[in-house]
């Protein structure tokens, strides 16, 4: 019962973020507002010229400025949404998302960044399996950045 549980949370998840990029493409920054948490705690890696989700959320920018096309949605467990977008050879985007009870409450953002996802081995006491060292992570998520496999980009791990 337990995991038809995770698995409804998983789909509720992706539709919520299937709703939030559709709804910024159209512009209804209404819909888009009533996804997120007041308090939304945000993070971005990449040039500072390239935080078009920043401006957009905030009303700093039309919706016109920058098209978040999608190119891959996926969860990794009943609270997290990864997204993956590329435009051309040049752009090259993935948002990691977390939600809790409907709401968007953590963003990270990475712009012309590899990202690793890897999950932390955790013991009931919340203390890592043994040292923290590669037999503790497992990965659970890598860039595929298909028009970027010749440029050098900076490449980050979020532990999870």
């Amino acid at each position: 019962m337990e995991e038809l549980n995770k698995n409804d949370q998983e789909l509720k998840n992706l539709a919520t973020i299937n709703t939030l990029y559709k709804s910024l493409a159209a512009g209804d920054t209404k819909a888009v507002s009533g996804l997120l948490a007041t308090d939304l705690e945000w993070w971005f890696h990449g040039p500072q010229s390239c935080q078009y989700m920043m401006r957009m959320l905030t009303g700093d920018a039309p919706h016109t400025e920058f098209k978040f096309e999608p190119r891959s949605i996926i969860t990794l467990d009943d609270h997290i949404v990864v997204v993956e977008g590329y435009e051309g050879a040049n752009v090259y985007w993935v948002h990691v998302w977390l939600l809790k009870d409907g709401l968007i409450t953590r963003f990270r953002e990475y712009f012309n960044t590899w990202l690793t996802v890897k999950k932390l081995r955790i013991r009931p006491d919340g203390l890592p399996i043994g040292r923290v060292g590669k037999d503790n992570w497992s990965t659970v998520w890598r860039s595929q950045p298909r028009d970027l496999f010749r440029r050098s980009l900076p490449g980050l791990m979020l532990a999870i």
